[in-house]
């Protein structure tokens, strides 16, 4: 813990001021000061100027980031007939319908993504209640509800992030590892906000994109200046 410690401070040191600076300085800045024996994610925090109690502000989606997460992603899918083939070829580690939906009831959570065609969503229900907590339920509004499950499977291995806003209005996303190019991170970082920036309800009025931050896992936030959104908008 001494040791932590005593680099947290040397990067805490390094910041200085830490004044907000663009996502290019940002990602630099964190791949400098990590310290980390492992590689450590990178994640972007945006504050927006939402309520997510209103239904129409309550923000949520899913962006394909250009360069990936650096993850792994095991996705599973619920479909039958020509789908299954479909969905294999593209790379799912898991394919089925009533089987796969009674593995689940006994345990087995092997998988990062779960995608389902319409017609099996009736089936899927059956274990909302334990995909649902872990954020493993199939919806239409981040794209795992579909009938196009190759190129759903594929965005998903490739580096589709889903994003939503929580009870104070901030979304939280993992744009990358500190092993990526600093100009990869950046372009992730600004592949997600430009998705948050389309996504502004017409309701929400003043001030949208309130405060940004981007940190490694183990590293202290690094403030990026909100004219990034405005730079997004353009």
């Amino acid at each position: 813990m001494v040791k932590v410690a005593k680099k947290m401070k040397a990067a805490l040191a390094t910041l200085g001021d830490n004044q907000e600076c663009d996502f290019d300085k940002a990602s630099a800045m964190l791949k400098e000061i990590a310290f980390a024996k492992y590689d450590e994610t990178i994640d972007l925090c945006v504050r927006l100027g939402v309520d997510p109690r209103h239904a129409d502000q309550n923000i949520r989606g899913a962006v394909v980031l250009p360069h990936g997460t650096g993850k792994d992603v095991r996705v599973i899918v619920f479909a039958r007939g020509e789908k299954v083939k479909e969905a294999e070829a593209a790379g799912a580690i898991e394919v089925g319908g009533e089987e796969l939906v009674k593995k689940i009831q006994g345990g087995w959570f092997d998988f990062d993504k779960a995608v389902a065609t319409p017609d099996m969503m009736a089936v899927v229900g059956r274990i909302g209640r334990v995909l649902g907590p872990r954020g493993l339920m199939p919806n239409p509004k981040v794209g795992t509800v579909t009938m196009n499950v190759a190129q759903a499977v594929s965005d998903l291995r490739g580096g589709k992030v889903e994003y939503r806003v929580d009870k104070g209005g901030n979304v939280h996303a993992r744009v990358g590892r500190v092993s990526f190019d600093a100009n990869q991170i950046a372009e992730n970082a600004r592949a997600l906000l430009d998705a948050l920036v389309r996504a502004r309800p017409a309701s929400v009025k003043g001030s949208y994109v309130r405060r940004i931050t981007m940190s490694s896992t183990q590293g202290p936030g690094i403030a990026v200046s909100t004219g990034e959104a405005a730079r997004s908008s353009s």
